[in-house]
């Protein structure tokens, strides 16, 4: 009896011993350094989660103890439009189905690698395709200007639309009104242009193809506050001609910082 005392004395000791080591964690590692975004602009695809390789770095949040099945749906942003900060180094991104139907299947996957101190967007593009089950994807990197002049705002354009040609993306300034101006130059599909300075102000956007008059898409009362950096990812079908079908060509608003 005594020896077993003993015994289970000693082995309290060591567990209050453990749970006082234990009792403050070590959070003093260093923070992944690159960032990355997620967008699902596939048109007509069906909700995704999104991963880097194996691992899911994107999810909807759930209250019943199951994992959700929404994800992020067709023509939106993974994470409220917040990045996902990730350790630098190479990776094959996709995005899998979220449904109980296909649950995890592959629709798309894009490699790239993440460079340290970096920011990155992750786009599905393209038009889903039912039969494969598959679309588009790219990585483009949101390449910030160096110092940000708290003055003026910074705006650039992705092309997601698989069906398009280049396009140019112009504002107009409606607060206070000023003339049209190009934000950067023509975008192909799957590529991103530079980030531009424009006056801060509530603007009308239009695409147009180069060397033409007529708008392409359009879209009307977008706030560009100074200070802030903002992408206009352009997404949708570019053949339906329709004003409220979902997959009619759009040009979605996103502030990166």
């Amino acid at each position: 009896m005594t020896t077993f005392r003993s015994i289970a004395v000693l082995m309290c000791a060591v567990a209050l011993t453990a749970c006082e080591k234990n009792a403050v964690q070590d959070i003093t590692g260093s923070l992944p350094e690159s960032r990355i975004k997620f967008f699902n602009f596939g048109v007509s695809a069906p909700s995704v989660n999104f991963y880097a390789n194996d691992t899911k770095v994107t999810a909807i949040s759930s209250t019943t103890g199951a994992e959700s099945a929404l994800g992020v749906a067709s023509g939106g942003v993974a994470s409220g439009g917040f990045y996902s900060a990730m350790d630098p180094g190479q990776y094959s991104f996709s995005a899998r189905i979220s449904a109980t139907v296909d649950k995890n299947l592959p629709i798309t996957t894009a490699q790239t690698t993440l460079e340290t101190g970096k920011a990155y967007s992750y786009y599905v593009s393209g038009i889903y395709n039912t039969t494969t089950k598959s679309a588009e994807s790219f990585v483009v990197e949101d390449n910030f200007v160096g110092a940000i002049d708290y003055s003026t705002a910074y705006v650039r354009f992705v092309n997601a639309i698989s069906n398009a040609n280049p396009m140019t993306l112009f504002g107009t300034n409606t607060s206070p009104v000023q003339p049209e101006i190009p934000i950067g130059g023509a975008v192909a599909y799957k590529s991103a242009g530079a980030f531009v300075a424009v006056p801060p102000g509530v603007y009308n956007l239009a695409t147009r193809y180069p060397s033409t008059t007529g708008n392409v898409i359009v879209r009307t009362g977008v706030s560009f506050v100074a200070g802030r950096v903002y992408t206009i990812g352009a997404r949708g079908d570019i053949t339906v001609t329709s004003t409220t079908l979902a997959t009619r060509p759009q040009l979605d608003f996103t502030a990166n910082r």
